[in-house]
């Protein structure tokens, strides 16, 4: 009886450790160099917003440069997401959610944009450019004047249409929760 229980405790011992052989190393740790380029994220208060600055006219020349072939000229979408327009029709029965629409910070519109824009090239923009793009697509949504720059001084303080018609669910009292 004792034996068959050592045989068994040895066979589990031999099977782990032929599966830990083959496992892909996942929960590796991340040094802070590699860590870097990824840790971009910006606080909808502003925090962590880079240098630069940016008007809606450069940006209106890089959305027809580099995103209007997926966003539709002036961003009317086709094939990707509609980027504008859809003002007061979140409660209807077919919301159009757009920047100009939903979106609850102009701090998020940068920070999208500089992580995951271009799709084909992601964290390839410029922050002047990011800065640029944001500028222009909140133009477009009549959310500010044509003839604005913006900086990180400036872009936390845009309102945004639809900001009060959030809130927060689970609050933390260490996480910035935006103006």
């Amino acid at each position: 009886m004792f034996t068959r229980s050592l045989l068994a405790v040895v066979m589990v011992g031999l099977a782990t450790s032929a599966l830990a052989a083959e496992t892909p190393m996942l929960g590796k740790p991340i040094s802070p160099a590699d860590l870097a380029p990824w840790d971009i994220s910006i606080a909808p208060d502003g925090a962590g917003l880079p240098p630069g600055k940016g008007t809606a006219k450069q940006g209106k020349q890089i959305f027809f440069e580099k995103c209007s072939y997926c966003h539709g000229e002036g961003g009317q979408g086709t094939p990707a997401d509609r980027l504008v327009g859809g003002q007061g029709t979140l409660t209807s029965d077919t919301p159009i959610k757009t920047i100009g629409s939903y979106w609850p910070y102009a701090t998020t519109l940068f920070d999208f944009i500089r992580r995951a824009m271009p799709l084909n090239e992601p964290q390839s923009l410029t922050n002047e450019e990011v800065y640029a793009l944001s500028a222009y697509l909140l133009a477009a949504n009549d959310i500010v004047p044509m003839n604005t720059t913006l900086n990180a001084k400036s872009l936390p303080k845009v309102k945004m249409p639809n900001k009060g018609n959030f809130f927060i669910v689970y609050p933390r009292n260490d996480v910035a929760a935006g103006p």
